[in-house]
């Protein structure tokens, strides 16, 4: 079997038409008709009902389908495997990290790893915290980096970071050290509460900060990096873990507010994985050793 025939027939389905998927494949329209014929002589049934110009997945064409697919991301892996080998490379990890966490001091902590292990390849998927637990289940990755743990039986779960939360506002402008401090109350008063943009502590928060401060004005915000924004533009004020407004503090582009009446979560980092090799483990152990 000829791996351009299947790349022709996934093509096909994907386009209904000869002409398109020739078009796409950069062949001639009888050679996509070749390519099919082909295939259904090796594998012994008809995979397309011809409708005018269209063409149309048959039962066993529609069932095929996933098999083809399979076969085809086999044959990449493997020759994307030997060509990490050929550039140096002699393992590989693949990494699911949520947004939240990337926006931390983790790019320098990778840095820091790969120099040290210049022959493992790390590739990274930036996926929301909600979705990482199935992508490891599945396989897509083999360590995920969560603001959320699991209860899954199937996987192992390990807490590597606890992170301060903060209230940070914009810089008044004001001198530091001569100006009063911020009053927790008239920063609520004056300011939109910008929520949502961890998936961890947001609700149990939001019922004790209303509790106290029953007019306080909220607003949605659903990622770190615009929350930052909208808070330096001074839209509003937030709760953030520290690591993720530690440049902004440290450039005067935000304060801290000091926050006498309300109990303040921790923002925490888990490590989601469904094996316990020794390659997430020397990872793992790593990153833990780094403070983000």
């Amino acid at each position: 079997m000829e791996f351009n025939w299947l790349y022709t027939f996934l093509t096909a389905a994907e386009t209904g038409n000869f002409r398109k998927t020739a078009e796409i494949l950069y062949i001639s329209q009888p050679s996509v008709t070749v390519h099919i014929k082909q295939l259904e002589k090796e594998i012994g049934v008809l995979l397309f009902h011809r409708e005018g110009k269209k063409v149309k997945l048959t039962e066993d064409g529609k069932r095929y389908l996933d098999h083809a697919k399979k076969l085809i991301a086999v044959y990449e892996n493997g020759l994307e495997d030997l060509a990490s080998f050929s550039q140096g490379y002699t393992s590989k990890l693949i990494l699911a990290i949520s947004p939240l966490i990337a926006d931390t001091i983790l790019p320098f902590v990778l840095k820091r790893y790969l120099n040290k292990h210049p022959e493992t390849e790390i590739s990274v998927k930036i996926i929301e915290s909600e979705h990482i637990e199935q992508a490891v289940l599945n396989d897509e990755v083999d360590i995920g980096l969560s603001c959320l743990p699991t209860s899954n039986s199937n996987l192992i779960c390990n807490l590597l970071y606890r992170d301060k939360v903060i209230l940070v506002c914009t810089h008044d402008g004001r001198d530091s050290e001569s100006a009063p401090p911020l009053e927790e109350a008239e920063v609520f008063e004056l300011n939109y509460l910008l929520t949502h943009n961890h998936p961890g502590y947001w609700g149990g928060l939001i019922k004790t900060i209303k509790a106290k401060y029953p007019g306080v004005r909220m607003m949605k915000v659903s990622q770190v990096h615009i929350t930052k924004r909208f808070i330096i533009e001074g839209l509003g004020v937030s709760f953030l873990p520290a690591s993720t407004v530690r440049r902004e503090l440290l450039e005067g582009r935000m304060l801290e507010v000091d926050c006498h009446s309300i109990q303040l979560p921790d923002a925490n980092t888990y490590a989601l994985t469904k094996y316990d090799h020794s390659k997430q483990r020397e990872f793992l152990s790593f990153v833990s050793n780094h403070r983000i």
